[in-house]
């Protein structure tokens, strides 16, 4: 019963929660964002209709889950107070720095510009209303940014110096802090994972009123675009995804390790990727496996006869570094969440451009099979992106700074378990209740579907965007 009131154990899961559960809506709100911008500027340039229809319609998506995230998001932050206590004291410092950044800069310019965008369709020029939302965008992804530099640093230690005196570390350069290469290569990553979850649920919710013949007007360009967005940002994060795994691969070998389940290390080869492996139970002996040969060694080296340490060898490195103790993340966790990201990413991105294929000359499925399959592509690069986040903070294990300070060393020494078990579970009801409001508002909106717009001014020809407040 000690065991499940341990307070590390109910914070980690608490943090794990709260962690995952506001991440759900991060990459909707960044993506949708910029795809509600793409709309409205069409609307604008075109004049038609159906662009100003998609902009209110999936700018109310937008905003639904624009509001869940900042409320998740202030109970993030809180975490760090509450049951982390001697992580934030040790780091504070340096971690607060980009934090401060992210509220004093990103979010003031996204939560101004938003509220703008919202109360301004009949009292500022299109132009300038347009300007709004992509001001509104451009400061998500900010926002983004300043949170990966904070991560970085637990991933990446970088501009710091260690205050013997106040036992804590201390910032030394703001700009080394933003520019680390962690931050540099995951940013872009992350990034057009956003833009592939929102085209994600552009091409669900398509799919949805196409099987069903509803607003096919509106319907089939929003198709169109969420495609071709998701075949574009697939590629685009596949191709700075590798250059994160350089980047992983030279802060934290043994990540990459871990993530292949590999002990022992390998050169050229047998420096494999096994796309599918049977072990024993506890992890440290395989009995089948299905392997690529090289192409571990490609992904780690950006050559096929490069070496990848193994987690034996990196395992007696560290205890020689920093002492006794195990350093292996939890081995299934990192394997399997590396191969559901992959997978399901790839899924995603082939259900898109078989999509392409078969409307290539404007025609419309009439199979109910292919929408029923398209349904799933937001559930799809949803789990595909959070599956990623689990093995990026997982794989750091057991370290909540590489290198610097462990995980067990960051909770607050005051906090008892039992304190932290019933906050856990009022956390975890009440994000139960939010998830549910969440769900049956979007899924209103999405049955609702686009709502009709005002016919054209007689004089000017133009269509008047309705006051709308969402």
């Amino acid at each position: 019963m000690n065991e499940w009131l341990d307070p590390l154990l109910l914070s980690r899961w608490q943090f794990g929660l709260t962690t995952v559960y506001h991440f759900l809506f991060v990459p909707l709100t960044i993506g949708l964002a910029f795809t509600v911008a793409l709309f409205q500027t069409a609307w604008v340039r075109t004049d038609k209709a159906k662009y100003l229809q998609l902009t209110h319609f999936f700018g109310k998506i937008f905003l639904i889950n624009f509001a869940m995230g900042v409320v998740t998001g202030i109970v993030q932050e809180f975490q760090f107070g509450m049951n982390w206590s001697d992580y934030s004291r040790f780091v504070g410092d340096v971690f607060g720095a980009p934090l401060a950044f992210e509220g004093i800069t990103a979010f003031f310019l996204e939560a101004t510009f938003i509220g703008l965008w919202i109360f301004g369709w009949d009292k500022l020029p299109r132009g300038l209303h347009l300007a709004t939302i992509w001001l509104t965008t451009a400061g998500s992804i900010a926002s983004a940014y300043f949170i990966l530099a904070a991560n970085a640093f637990m991933q990446n230690p970088v501009a710091f110096r260690i205050n013997e005196t106040r036992g804590r570390a201390e910032l030394t350069s703001i700009g080394e802090l933003l520019t680390n290469p962690i931050a540099l290569a995951s940013f872009p990553h992350t990034i057009f994972a956003c833009f592939m979850v929102s085209s994600g649920l552009i091409i669900s919710v398509a799919a949805w009123h196409l099987l069903r013949k509803q607003n096919e007007d509106t319907m089939r360009p929003a198709l169109k675009l969420g495609m071709w967005m998701m075949v574009v940002s697939g590629a685009l994060t596949t191709f700075f995804g590798d250059s994160l795994s350089l980047a992983m691969t030279a802060a934290q070998p043994m990540k990459m390790a871990a993530a292949e389940a590999m002990y022992k290390t390998a050169t050229g080869a047998e420096a494999s990727f096994s796309i599918f492996t049977l072990g024993t139970p506890d992890g440290v002996s395989e009995l089948f496996s299905i392997r690529i040969p090289y192409l571990l060694s490609f992904l780690s080296t950006h050559t096929l006869n490069g070496t990848v340490e193994g987690i034996d060898n990196l395992q007696a490195q560290y205890v020689t570094l920093y002492g006794p103790g195990d350093y292996t993340p939890t081995i299934w966790i990192t394997y399997w969440a590396f191969r559901w990201m992959i997978g399901l990413g790839i899924a995603h991105i082939l259900v898109a451009v078989v999509g392409l294929w078969l409307t290539r000359n404007g025609g419309t499925p009439k199979a109910t099979w292919v929408w029923k399959i398209a349904i799933w592509s937001f559930p799809f690069s949803l789990i595909a992106m959070s599956v990623g986040w689990v093995f990026t903070e997982m794989g750091r294990q057991p370290w909540l700074v590489f290198g610097l300070l462990r995980t067990q060393d960051g909770v607050s020494p005051n906090v008892s378990g039992v304190e932290i078990l019933i906050s856990l579970i009022a956390f975890t009801l009440i994000y139960g209740a939010l998830a549910v409001v969440e769900f049956k508002l979007i899924l209103q909106a999405v049955r609702k579907g686009p709502a009709p717009v005002a016919e054209p001014d007689p004089v000017s020809g133009k269509i008047k965007p309705q006051v709308t407040v969402y």
